[in-house]
Parts: C-alpha cells; sequence; structure tokens
C-alpha cells in the first residue's frame, strides 16, 4: 500500500517537473507543455507538439525513460491493489458461506434425530 501511495505521489511531481521543463525549454504554452507531457507519458504520442531544441529532445528522452517507468509501476501497483482487494472481498464471501449455509442433502435430512424412531 505504501509503495503505491509513493508511486500516486511520484506521478503527479513528474507532470509538473516535466510540464515546468518544456514550458521553460521549448517556449510552450502552460497547457501545451502539460499535453505533450501527459501524451508522452502515456505513450500516445500525437505527433503535434514536437520538442525542437537540442536540451528538448535530450530531456524528451530523459523524461520518457524515467516517466514511463513511473507510470508503468503505478499502473501494475494499482492492479494488485486491486487484485487484493477482489481476492479478501472473495475470502471473506467464502467464509460467510461457509459459516453460514446449511448444505444438506434430502438424505441427509431424513436421518436426522427428529426422523429417528423413538
Amino acid at each position: 500500500m505504501l509503495r503505491l501511495f509513493t508511486l500516486l505521489t511520484t506521478l503527479p511531481l513528474i507532470v509538473l517537473t516535466g510540464t515546468i521543463f518544456f514550458r521553460l525549454v521549448e517556449g510552450w504554452s502552460w497547457l501545451d507543455a502539460y499535453f505533450f507531457t501527459v501524451v508522452t507519458l502515456s505513450t500516445v504520442g500525437y505527433g503535434s507538439l514536437v520538442p525542437v531544441t537540442a536540451l528538448g529532445k535530450i530531456g524528451t528522452t530523459i523524461f520518457i525513460f524515467t516517466g514511463l517507468g513511473v507510470f508503468a509501476l503505478t499502473i501494475q501497483q494499482f492492479a494488485a491493489f486491486a487484485m487484493r482487494k477482489r481476492e479478501q472481498h472473495t475470502e471473506k464471501l467464502m467464509g460467510i458461506t461457509a459459516r453460514g449455509a446449511v448444505h444438506e442433502s434430502p438424505s441427509d435430512a431424513a436421518n436426522t434425530d427428529e426422523s429417528a424412531p423413538g
């Protein structure tokens, strides 16, 4: 859980850093810098914005490797968290079923003390 929390706080910091970097280096608007950052992290890559400066291109490659790694880890940890919650819910339901349900066959009902002769 702590790892997921750490990743969920790291990811916005990476988006913020990328947005500031592209705003300063490429001279894009805040919206364009943010859009490029998110599109790059998500690997969609529309191509509507492309870094033109050498520093922007180098920064983009570094950003892709670090940001994509954190993005992928965040998704993986979120999926693992969701699966654990689902397993816990299933185990809880199975425990309720095991304790609360009566599984009798018709022959078991006929062989109870009430039906035994006197």
